[in-house]
């Protein structure tokens, strides 16, 4: 006969709202797991989708992802010419804000030129871009269909391709468009901005610029043979495909992923304290059927496995359902919620130390218990 067992069966309906409960909050700790694991997956999203090996950038900076970078758009046409460069593109860079639904929604415009390293890997519908202008690719969170049109700047664009997957550091989406599309979106002034600096006698500013170029090198050359010579114009700075995953990771989204892994921290001790509390009043309910198990001359094992095995069960229990309601409502967070098999099992193992270490100080009580109780009113 399992004592645990008929003491659930005895208060079921108590024992069910302690396991919803205790899975609600481990679902917020399976979350943040999720959201930092996510947050990763979204710094290097765009940066994975281009496949660039390496990227070149202005002089002086880590751009174009960390800092603010331009170099002229002829750069393209040098980097192409260099030993090893199977192909290369140049890309542009621009954060947007429009009212769609009566909203705003922020995009990152990627301007990029067909046929070349930069563009969307994937698309779920619709097609390549193939005129020169006011064609776009958006990324299905942005929620635009193919067909659909959306104002930037002064040109009306026509979304013809939908890609999936794709979004900048914060998580905000990314539309597509040819490189003297985003040029002009990037550079042009409004109409009454442009007669002022007419009138001030100033020059049009260049607009052949870019924020990086991006190259994809033959299977059998150095990344960072290919940077050291690019490195020599002494006019231009050179990132690595690894050397940028690791400023993205480690410098971007540092300190947001230290702030995530401190309330991860917190809401695992908080998790270990409750259900120490929960095992401890859960116990202390059952001080008399206890005492009653210790008169009648129930070995110590007999109670450590009652209160052990109810621990365990609201442990797994809580945690299974925790996580298959993340699971379940994964798309109706904001952010992107990356549930790997590892960090679950990781949890998983923490649930369980947690649940059998909270459980002692309901040990500690019941062996206390004078059997002389189950005899008082």
């Amino acid at each position: 006969m399992n004592l645990a067992w008929r003491d659930i069966r005895h208060k079921l309906g108590r024992f069910i709202l302690t396991c919803f409960g205790l899975s609600l909050l481990l679902a917020v700790v399976v979350m943040m797991a999720g959201i930092y694991r996510g947050q990763t997956a979204d710094a290097l999203a765009l940066l994975r989708a281009i496949g660039a090996d390496v990227w070149i950038v202005e002089t002086g900076t880590l751009g174009p992802f960390a800092e603010s970078s331009r170099i002229p758009g002829d750069t393209r046409e040098m980097v192409a010419r260099i030993n090893g460069v199977v192909e290369a593109g140049s890309i542009t860079l621009q954060n947007v804000q429009v009212e769609r639904g009566g909203r705003k929604v922020r995009l990152q415009v990627v301007g990029f030129e067909p046929g070349r390293p930069g563009g969307p890997v994937r698309l779920v519908s619709g097609r390549e871009i193939t005129r020169s202008h006011f064609e776009l690719i958006a990324d299905r969170q942005t929620g635009l269909a193919v067909g659909e049109t959306i104002r930037l700047g002064r040109d009306e664009f026509t979304v013809v391709g939908v890609t999936s997957g794709v979004v900048t550091l914060s998580g905000d989406s990314i539309v597509y468009m040819t490189l003297r599309d985003a040029q002009q979106l990037q550079f042009d002034l409004a109409p009454p901005a442009a007669r002022r600096e007419a009138a001030r006698g100033a020059q049009r500013t260049q607009t052949d610029l870019v924020n990086a170029v991006v190259a994809r090198l033959a299977p059998d050359v150095p990344a960072d043979a290919v940077a050291e010579v690019i490195r020599r114009w002494k006019h231009l700075s050179v990132l690595t495909d690894a050397e940028q995953e690791q400023l993205l990771t480690r410098t971007v989204i540092e300190r947001a992923s230290r702030q995530l892994g401190l309330f991860m921290s917190i809401l695992t001790v908080v998790s270990a304290v409750i259900i120490a509390l929960i095992v401890y009043t859960l116990t202390m309910d059952k001080i008399r059927e206890i005492a009653t198990l210790k008169l009648i001359g129930a070995p110590d094992r007999t109670i450590v496995g009652l209160i052990v095995q109810q621990a365990l069960l609201l442990g797994v229990i809580g945690f299974v359902t925790g996580s298959t309601l993340v699971y379940l409502f994964n798309d109706w967070f904001p952010r992107r919620i990356e549930m790997l098999s590892e960090d679950i099992a990781l949890l998983f193992g923490v649930v369980i130390l947690v649940c059998l270490l909270a459980s002692t100080l309901a040990v500690r009580a019941a062996l206390r218990v004078d059997a002389s109780r189950a005899l008082t009113g």
